[in-house]
């Protein structure tokens, strides 16, 4: 089991089995959501439960996916696409260690203009 939260604690997670190895997304949505680019994991929806959902606030940011939040510190938690069995969660929020890896980088095309990619780990 792997436990985590938003900063503030209004949100807090459990996921059970294991965790997939974190992908980068640089695409210009997670850019704006994070404030750089975004990492993270993915179960699948019944693995992951929601301990507190105190802040949990939803936004759709696409015809095919919602975003997880919280509403009070602003914390980005969770990527949940419509058509697919799985939530993605952000691989920061986990409280650690976590065990994770990074196995890709992807949307790098539409990466921000201020920084490199220079890590060695595939990118798409």
């Amino acid at each position: 089991m792997h436990k985590g939260s938003c900063l503030c604690g209004a949100v807090t997670f459990e996921t059970t089995g294991p965790l997939r190895p974190s992908v980068a997304c640089h695409c210009t949505q997670c850019r704006k959501v994070s404030g750089h680019y975004w990492s993270a994991t993915s179960v699948p929806k019944e693995a992951l439960s929601i301990t507190r959902a105190d802040g949990l606030k939803w936004y759709r940011s696409s015809a095919k996916a919602q975003r997880g939040f919280c509403g009070q510190c602003g914390a980005t938690l969770f990527w949940k696409p419509e058509d697919e069995p799985r939530m993605s969660i952000s691989s920061g929020a986990f409280d650690g260690p976590t065990g994770m890896t990074t196995a890709k980088h992807i949307y790098c095309a539409d990466k921000g203009d201020y920084y490199d990619i220079e890590d060695g780990v595939p990118c798409s």
